[in-house]
Parts: structure tokens; sequence; C-alpha cells
């Protein structure tokens, strides 16, 4: 996916690169600084960050700003629409997030939707205007729901006694949550990201018999960090 988008960007600037050699030699005569032009710095970027595996309502809210803005400036709608419906559009797309995050198909949203199927306990944690420090050392841990509002959550995992596959289910809201997680589990990372995301900085376990831990993240103006 990776070197796909890589040859989007190429083939983009391979075209850029034609048109102003073709204008500079006389052969075409594109004018590249059209009413909106700038608009493209907005829709390119977003249009390529549709082929991640992740992360894409943000790019696809970026993209309809893009070409709204364009159509603006090209006289083909008003801007006075423009400024009365972004916000309501904007709702529209974090709520089809939110509802329909996790009915996509997917062997890892399969997984997640068991996973939380099957809980016996309800761990449940929140931070509101506030910060948590979680701690689960030489404990036996089968997953848990972090939401964090305004807020922060720290859970440390490194000590825990993880025996199976878990999911922990993540909300942040303009908040951040950071996960610590021991040595010996596979990560695999789910979220639904609008001006924020997931980071996942734990080196990649290759040891095929370990358990899978599944961060099941919805970042807005939030993020996750695992660590």
């Amino acid at each position: 996916m990776k070197k796909f988008r890589n040859i989007l960007w190429g083939l983009v600037l391979i075209l850029i690169g034609f048109v102003i050699g073709g204008n500079s030699l006389g052969i075409t005569n594109i004018n590249l600084f059209f009413d909106g032009w700038w608009t493209l710095f907005i829709i390119v970027p977003c249009f390529i960050g549709l082929f991640k595996e992740n992360e894409k309502m943000g790019n696809v809210i970026g993209l309809i700003i893009g070409i709204a803005l364009l159509l603006a400036c090209r006289d083909i709608i008003d801007f006075d629409i423009i400024a009365k419906l972004w916000f309501p559009v904007l709702l529209v797309c974090i709520g089809s997030s939110i509802i329909f995050k996790d009915t996509i198909g997917g062997k890892v949203n399969d997984q997640i939707r068991r996973l939380n199927e099957s809980k016996t306990s309800q761990n449940e944690y929140c931070a509101t205007f506030s910060g948590q420090d979680l701690k689960f050392d030489d404990e036996k841990f089968t997953g848990a729901d972090l939401t964090a509002v305004f807020g922060g959550i720290e859970c440390d995992l490194r000590k825990a006694i993880i025996q199976s596959d878990i999911v922990i289910n993540t909300s942040s809201i303009f908040g951040g949550i950071d996960i610590f997680v021991p040595e010996n589990v596979k990560i695999k990372v789910k979220s639904s990201s609008i001006f924020g995301g997931v980071s996942n900085k734990k080196k990649t376990n290759q040891n095929t018999e370990a358990h899978t831990v599944y961060i099941n993240a919805t970042c807005l103006f939030g993020g996750v960090d695992i660590k």
C-alpha cells in the first residue's frame, strides 16, 4: 500500500513536470494557476491518503472540503453555502464513522467484534477533564474500555498477565491515551480517526504463538500511543 501511494505521488509530480515543460516549449498552454489552484494542496494529499489502510475519515472530510472550496473558487457554488453547511456535514461524517466503524468487513474487525461479544467482565475507565494512571502489575488482564475526554489515560500492561487474545476499546476526544504493552504480545489496530490517530511504536512480535492485543480506537481531535 505504501508503494502504491508513492507511485501516485510520483505520477502527480511527473504530470506537473510535463505540463511545465510543455508550456515552456510552447507545446501546451495549460494554466497551472487557475482560480482555486491552491485547493489542490488539500485535494491531492487527501485523495492519496484514501489509499492508506487506516485513518480514512479525516482524508474524506479533507477531500470534501477541498472540492467544495475549489467549486466555490470557480463560482459553481457560493461560499455562503459552504459556511452554512461545513459544521453539519462534519457532524454527519463523525456520526457515520462512529456507527459504521465496526460494520465494515475484515479479519481484524471480525475478531474485535467476537472478542467484544465474548467479554465476561466490564473494565471501564474514563478520564474527563482529568487523568488516570492504570497499572495491572501481576494481574490477569482480559481487556478494557478506555475513554479520555479533554483528559488523559496511561494504561501500563508491561507486567500484566495476558493469557489470550484481548481487545482494548479506546475513545479519545480532545484527549490522549497511552498504552504500554509487554514484549510478548502482538498488536493489531483498528481505528476510526478524525483529526487524530493512533501511533504504534511497538516492535512487531514475530512469534506466531504470541497472543494478540487488538486496539479498537476512535479518535476525534485526540490520539492513542502504543508503546
